[in-house]
């Protein structure tokens, strides 16, 4: 019987096997979300089942609602993370941390793992693009949140609909439509992440590193090339998570 991390998210659900240390195994993806699995939609995979579930849930209460059930019928014990103050060696900048989203948090501790990170700049591409500053110490300094390039793309199409709200590629000057929203959404999305860069070498007198996660961010991966990608970082700090909270849990 295994653990599982579950990372329920507003577009995507995922899922890794986890037997206990700082790795989490083979990720499963839904990409159609937690809606297709509650009506018994398996066409991407069987969701799994084992003693324990660990779960971080940014979706809506009624879909997490809904996934928690369904998880509770396949697992034995299911834990659900929460935002926390302080955790694994990570203070938040927030005061009232349960404000912070636990995908952000938990890209934190999944970036600092013990101090092995350094100084780093999480940046996380999904449906919204989402920026933290932690030192090597542990110590967040804050963020930004926008809009993804996808949701800006999605934004436009809905109150243009004559504007298309996938396709087209990057250029710095485009000649034609499609190319020049994707080179303005990606590119505002861009440019956040380097002022926030620059911004970051500032206040720290270094620079950080620069890790990107979340589904979009494959895409603007090229258009910075001193990023590291670690797409799965958000179960990864939910593995750190459950691993200083699950003592004494069963």
């Amino acid at each position: 019987m295994s653990d599982w991390l579950f990372d329920l998210g507003n577009s995507r659900f995922k899922a890794a096997p986890w037997r206990g240390g700082a790795n989490v195994g083979e990720v499963l993806a839904w990409p159609h979300g937690a809606d297709a699995l509650a009506a018994g939609d398996t066409s991407h995979g069987a969701l799994p089942q084992g003693r324990r579930a660990w779960v971080a849930s940014v979706a809506a209460p009624a879909l997490t609602t809904q996934m928690l059930a369904l998880l509770r019928q396949r697992f034995e014990h299911v834990h659900v993370a929460r935002t926390s103050a302080e955790c694994a060696g990570v203070r938040i900048a927030y005061a009232e941390p349960a404000r912070m989203g636990v995908d952000r948090f938990l890209a934190l501790l999944g970036a600092h793992r013990g101090g092995q990170g350094g100084d780093v700049l999480v940046v996380g591409v999904g449906t919204a693009l989402t920026i933290d500053l932690l030192d090597a110490q542990g110590r967040h300094h804050g963020g930004r949140i926008a809009a993804s390039p996808t949701l800006m793309r999605q934004a436009l199409h809905q109150r243009a609909a004559q504007l298309p709200e996938a396709g087209g590629r990057y250029v710095e000057f485009a000649d034609d439509t499609w190319d020049a929203l994707a080179s303005g959404c990606d590119g505002a999305a861009i440019a956040l992440v380097e002022r926030s860069l620059a911004q970051a070498a500032q206040q720290l007198g270094r620079a950080p590193a620069l890790l990107l996660h979340g589904g979009g961010a494959p895409t603007l991966l090229p258009l910075l090339p001193q990023a590291r990608l670690r797409e799965a970082l958000v179960l990864e700090g939910l593995a750190v998570w459950a691993r200083t909270a699950g003592s004494g849990l069963p």
